[in-house]
């Protein structure tokens, strides 16, 4: 065998070394292109509850991102004795989950936009995760539990969050975050998918 012949054969085994080791693309790792749209999100503000971990066993999430917060107005009546209203926006960094619903979907938007603000301690600058959740088929947001405040884009939410959606949104791939979510206030019902996963798997 000739060396420029041997030297292709090992050139030709090194890309193939190289590409298995790649890190395999997960479900979490989505890639979007932004535009300046932005997407409201209703707000079923008569849910009992919100937040990344909602219903008995675990309500499965239509949209999952992260971004900054960009614009609160001022609270205010609009919705009258239903609930204060207080809108802001949040500017998408990155998209983590799209499972869209027939109606008010998620295509690209750069924006989401919702009157779910008031009295959540938030501002502009901060930065979040967002989970949304479907109601008569739209997109929808169930209250302020629901945006959580992170220090960065590298805040062990994050991580914890895509781990969540890589195993199908299975509470037990993430058992061992639990006191992690608790120090954010959702370390129960955390607990409570977990027990509910545990006993519906036996």
């Amino acid at each position: 065998m000739g060396v420029k012949c041997l030297h292709t054969i090992i050139l030709f085994c090194f890309t193939l070394f190289l590409g298995s080791c790649k890190e395999k693309r997960q479900k979490s790792d989505l890639e979007i292109t932004f535009s300046q749209d932005t997407l409201h999100l209703g707000y079923t503000y008569w849910w009992d509850e919100s937040g990344p971990f909602i219903g008995y066993c675990g309500t499965p999430h239509t949209l999952i991102a992260m971004g900054s917060i960009v614009q609160m107005d001022a609270p205010n009546d609009d919705a009258g004795p239903l609930y204060t209203s207080q809108k802001g926006s949040i500017q998408l960094e990155k998209v983590f989950l799209i499972n869209n619903p027939k109606k008010n979907a998620y295509h690209q938007h750069g924006y989401l936009n919702t009157d779910c603000f008031y009295k959540s301690g938030l501002k502009i600058g901060d930065k979040v995760l967002v989970f949304c959740y479907e109601y008569d088929d739209e997109l929808i947001i169930p209250g302020q539990e629901s945006i959580i405040p992170i220090g960065d884009w590298n805040h062990p939410l994050v991580n914890s969050t895509k781990t969540f959606i890589d195993k199908d949104e299975n509470p037990l791939k993430i058992e061992k975050d639990t006191t992690l979510w608790e120090a954010y206030g959702h370390g129960t019902s955390l607990k409570r998918i977990i027990e509910c996963r545990e006993t519906t798997s036996k």
